[in-house]
């Protein structure tokens, strides 16, 4: 970090991406590029996103802070587990994702979420 001080905030998004029952909002500070996902119960990345990746699985990778609802996640080698809020979690490329219950689901994503949903040019 270059001794700069900064503040941002979301509801002033660089980027906001909509995409079927969800949205991505991102914001550079620091250098980096940091997104915040809002998943609505029946987002599903297979069928919300794959369409605009048009990959078999998403292949960005996510480390992920969790602030509301249930995210169900399984990875390409059948590894799957749960993220509920308060959950930091590292994905790596090859994976699903869905939201589990009827409360959207809140992430904070600090890597992987400068390419997410970007439709191509």
């Amino acid at each position: 970090m270059a001794g700069i001080a900064e503040d941002r905030n979301f509801g002033k998004a660089d980027e906001v991406r909509v995409f079927p029952k969800g949205k991505l909002e991102l914001l550079t500070i620091g250098g980096a590029t940091i997104g915040r996902a809002t998943l609505e119960p029946g987002w599903r990345w297979s069928t919300s996103v794959q369409p605009i990746a048009k990959t078999k699985s998403c292949e960005a990778p996510h480390f992920q802070y969790h602030v509301s609802g249930t995210l169900k996640v399984v990875m390409d080698d059948g590894t799957e587990f749960v993220c509920k809020p308060g959950d930091i979690s590292v994905l790596p490329s090859g994976h699903d994702a869905w939201v589990v219950g009827k409360e959207n689901v809140v992430i904070v994503d600090f890597q992987g979420m400068k390419e997410y949903a970007k439709k191509a040019a």
